[in-house]
């Protein structure tokens, strides 16, 4: 079991970087428009910061607007206007997003992220060209925030590990699978109701944490595609170049210490033990685990 409250994290704000990097992310946008809106009002600007923003960094849900402006599929998935709407989503990213640290590792939580974040702009987008209900306001509809990404990983955590509990304030204690279940059913039923696009688009998200979690336990990672993309960028921008490591294996009669066979061999049987070590907490919860047990499964998130 895991508690939200006092000092009972398993992992801390501070060391899980990726969690960090991607709540700063979001802040640093949401800080930057409402900055700006003093210099634009003083200049006596045609546009405000936060439309200037919403035209440019939302995600349209017209394919000839998102044709010009094709980055918004990434972008929009930083981006928030609302104090609330970024707290909300900045609140379960935080707390699931250690938890998702801490049972899938830290890599994989940026590569959900973005993944979830697409997937759920891309239900939009068809739901919004395809079901005539949303013909008026396809032209002008967009979509913006993190939910997405944030249901992607919510999703992911829950199917993983879906009998691990947490203390929810007044509600005690409640199993993960619960928590997304009931976020993915509120989100289906509220479709017809106001911001259909953000409702759609987390079902997207959730989908694609859903079958990332399936498949990731099988030894797929669905969303790999993430790190060579980003490799790719790196690579064509000169400031982000940097110099080839050379990795250098001890070598014994001529012949590799570690052989590629005895290295698979090791990760199949950590594997083994960590999946051991998951159907422990889904019936006895994380308390029951020995120390030596805790401290295998946080080396195992950090490996992956």
């Amino acid at each position: 079991m895991w508690n939200t409250g006092g000092n009972q994290f398993n992992t801390t704000f501070s060391k899980n970087n990726m969690l960090v990097r991607l709540i700063y992310a979001n802040l640093a946008v949401f800080l930057a428009i409402k900055v700006l809106i003093l210099p634009f009002w003083l200049l006596q600007l045609k546009i405000a910061p936060d439309q200037f923003a919403l035209n440019w960094l939302a995600v349209p849900a017209a394919p000839m607007q998102l044709l010009y402006k094709p980055w918004t599929i990434v972008s929009y998935m930083f981006l928030h206007l609302g104090f609330f709407h970024i707290l909300s989503n900045m609140i379960w990213l935080y707390f699931l997003g250690q938890l998702f640290v801490q049972f899938l590792g830290e890599r994989k939580l940026f590569t959900v992220y973005i993944s979830g974040g697409i997937a759920g702009a891309l239900l939009y987008i068809i739901f919004f060209n395809v079901f005539p209900v949303f013909a008026d306001v396809l032209p002008i509809s967009k979509a913006l925030g993190a939910s997405a990404s944030v249901m992607a990983i919510v999703a992911a955590v829950g199917t993983y590990a879906p009998n691990f509990s947490i203390r929810l304030f007044l509600l005690g204690n409640v199993k993960l699978k619960y928590i997304a279940i009931f976020a993915f059913i509120i989100d289906v039923i509220s479709i017809s109701n106001a911001n259909s696009g953000g409702h759609i688009a987390h079902i997207g998200g959730a989908i694609l944490g859903f079958f990332f979690a399936l498949q990731w336990r099988k030894g797929n990672d669905i969303t790999a595609w993430v790190n060579t993309a980003t490799a790719f960028l790196k690579a064509m921008l000169p400031s982000f170049q940097q110099k080839q490591m050379k990795v250098k294996y001890r070598k014994e009669g001529g012949r590799q210490s570690t052989s590629k066979y005895d290295f698979n061999g090791r990760k199949k049987e950590e594997q083994k033990q960590v999946d051991e070590i998951l159907d422990k907490i889904s019936q006895s919860g994380y308390d029951s685990l020995s120390k030596e047990e805790k401290d295998l499964l946080f080396k195992a998130s950090n490996n992956n």
